[in-house]
């Protein structure tokens, strides 16, 4: 009788082998992600960890600003500002010396009550004629004359004019302004007048006894 082999049949190994493959898949899922979770924790970028340490880097570098800054305020406070320039003393100036100015010579009549001798007799022109007689080196004897000379020419009067000549003065000066080499008061002064006169007289005549000999020639001469 003919053998007949009894056809085999299959195992199923699809079923088993998709079972398998899901299991492994899964499993592989599990591993990864615990590994990736390890890893994730040792990355100082990405793990948990790595927010706190950026904060304590920012910690850090606040720490070390504030460090930095109070060095350089106490540095800068500690550095001696340079003391100011001296200003100029400004010099004062001198103001310009202004040369004195002399003041004009006033000519005063003698003192009436210091009469020279042989004066007590005269007042007025007069007395202070007779009072200047020795300081032109005449004597006080020779006053008769000059009383008699100006009385002829003025009267003794300090404004006494001579409309025609222009001649002025006690001493009738021609004109009246040489007078004023013995003083700028010539036409007030009487004083002024007679220094002036009796000047004149010692230079021109000598003396004022114009009768005497040692007029003559000076008369003569004009």
């Amino acid at each position: 009788m003919p053998t007949h082999r009894r056809a085999r049949r299959p195992i199923a190994f699809a079923p088993y082998a998709r079972r398998m493959s899901i299991y492994l898949l899964g499993l592989a899922v599990v591993v990864g992600g615990g590994l990736g979770l390890v890893l994730g924790q040792d990355d100082p970028a990405t793990g948990p960890l790595a927010g706190v340490r950026t904060d304590e880097r920012a910690s850090r570098g606040e720490a070390r600003a504030t460090v930095t800054a109070s060095a350089t305020t106490a540095q800068t406070a500690a550095t001696p500002s340079a003391p100011p320039a001296p200003t100029a003393t400004p010099v004062p100036t001198k103001a310009p010396t202004k040369a004195p100015t002399k003041a004009p010579t006033k000519t005063t009549a003698p003192n009436p009550t210091s009469t020279a001798a042989g004066c007590s007799t005269y007042s007025g022109n007069r007395l202070i004629a007779c009072n200047m007689l020795p300081s032109f080196g005449f004597s006080t004897s020779q006053m008769p004359s000059l009383d008699k000379l100006w009385q002829h020419e003025s009267g003794w009067r300090h404004t006494a004019s001579n409309p025609s000549s222009g001649a002025y003065g006690i001493p009738q000066a021609l004109p009246g302004t040489k007078m004023a080499t013995a003083g700028s008061d010539w036409r007030i002064n009487p004083a002024t007048q007679i220094k002036w006169g009796l000047g004149y007289i010692k230079q021109r005549y000598g003396t004022p006894n114009l009768d005497s000999r040692e007029a003559r020639p000076a008369l003569i001469l004009g």
